[in-house]
């Protein structure tokens, strides 16, 4: 097997392949290629791959390229975690939502939607390249914000596509960490979109233990999301547990007075940590992932990534939750159109399982998230002006009467095109 990680200068890297050398031998793996458009990244990064390949003594060849087609040419993974303009455009994306007075972050509200005009363009063209150079690969995308770029993919024609996020498997660690379980005893009723999930029940060996998990998980979200308490009557309401990034439609005002008085954008914060990384990868006497890396965010990256693999390379049948076209499995969304659901993961690709119908104050927000997103997916895949406005005016962190004025903000901060 050949896997191609396009964003391999991340600082993520280190965590995907510490997981592929622990499981190279089941998934039969020879070649891992690094491509960066940042040389230097991709020299230190690569670098320590290839170091901690080294010291593992296992037979994996770790190559370094910024050659995109070469990168990608006779693979079995694509592996995306590209961020185009890197954590500097991520900070600009978080100060240009607090200019409006609202959210700007990197994958909901204003912010992830400048990020989708920015991103778009340039996973299609890793699109058009896998679909010559290797039509039977698989793409794992974890490029953010990953559902909305998942469904301009699909829209693309790119069929062999998954896209993941480490917040559904998250929540199973921690509830079996709370429960002092093994994590493959937990099982979660989930459904929602990327960034807009519920868990509706939490199945320990098959008894929902939702009343006994919920306190653990509400405040186990990721370092990049602010704990602010709900109400009990409006979580008793509710019903089900909310996912971490719900807090920015549910809390909208607490959450943005949070990022107005914080000293460092999460940006910034991560630009801090990743400097430290860097210097600790660049280190020759190094050979193993620094401890530091948990503070970087994206807890579980490699073990997702990497059982999805091994699902679809031998056909294993595992259930995953993943981004994936919804084809009928949750009422009331269109067959095209990207959920995040669990689904049957086999060498063809994944099955859905069936939700159904979904309760109205759920279904309420997925359908005005899902036709913002499907609005965004189409502005990026065409450069449309109309259809930018319009995913705005869907946004529901975004004011319809600010639509306009924050696309121009967005065009003249980032430099995009659109007609």
């Amino acid at each position: 097997m050949k896997v191609a990680i396009i964003g391999g200068g991340s600082t993520y890297t280190p965590e995907l392949i510490d997981g592929l050398i622990k499981r190279y031998e089941e998934l039969g793996l020879t070649q891992v290629t690094l491509m960066d458009i940042d040389p230097e990244r991709l020299k230190v990064v690569g670098g320590f791959a290839q170091r901690m390949v080294s010291h593992a003594k296992v037979p994996l060849d770790v190559t370094l390229t910024e050659d995109r087609r070469k990168a990608i040419a006779g693979a079995d993974f694509v592996l995306t975690q590209i961020r185009v303009g890197q954590m500097p455009a991520r900070h600009k994306d978080i100060q240009l939502g607090l200019r409006h007075d609202l959210i700007g972050q990197e994958t909901t509200g204003v912010g992830g939607f400048a990020k989708a005009l920015r991103t778009i363009p340039e996973v299609v063209k890793l699109a058009d390249d896998m679909k010559e150079l290797a039509p039977d690969a698989w793409m794992i995308n974890f490029t953010n914000p990953s559902g909305l770029v998942t469904e301009a993919l699909h829209r693309h024609g790119l069929k062999r596509l998954i896209g993941l996020c480490n917040i559904p498997i998250g929540m199973v660690m921690d509830v079996a960490e709370y429960l002092k379980v093994e994590p493959k005893r937990i099982a979660l009723d989930y459904v929602g979109l990327n960034h807009l999930s519920w868990v509706r029940k939490v199945y320990l060996d098959g008894v929902d233990i939702l009343p006994q998990a919920i306190d653990q998980i509400l405040h186990s979200g990721p370092a990049n999301i602010e704990d602010i308490d709900y109400e009990p009557e409006f979580l008793k309401a509710l019903g089900f547990f909310p996912g971490p990034y719900l807090r920015y439609f549910y809390k909208t005002q607490e959450m943005l007075d949070k990022l107005k008085k914080k000293e460092k954008s999460r940006a910034e914060e991560v630009m801090d940590v990743e400097k430290t990384l860097l210097a600790q990868y660049a280190d020759p006497a190094v050979t193993e992932k620094p401890p530091e890396l948990s503070k970087r965010g994206g807890a579980f990256y490699s073990h997702i990534a990497i059982n999805l693999m091994d699902s679809i390379w031998n056909d294993k049948g595992e259930t995953h939750i993943v981004n994936i076209p919804n084809q009928g499995a949750v009422d009331g969304i269109g067959e095209d159109q990207t959920v995040e659901i669990p689904a049957v993961i086999r060498k063809s690709g994944a099955i859905p399982l069936r939700i159904g119908k979904v309760e109205p104050h759920i279904l309420g927000l997925m359908q005005q998230v899902k036709a913002y997103e499907t609005l965004a997916a189409e502005a990026g895949l065409e450069g449309s002006r109309r259809k930018a406005i319009l995913a705005l005016v869907a946004n529901p962190l975004c004011p319809a009467q600010k639509a306009i004025t924050v696309l121009d903000d967005i065009v003249q901060t980032h430099g995009i095109a659109l007609t």
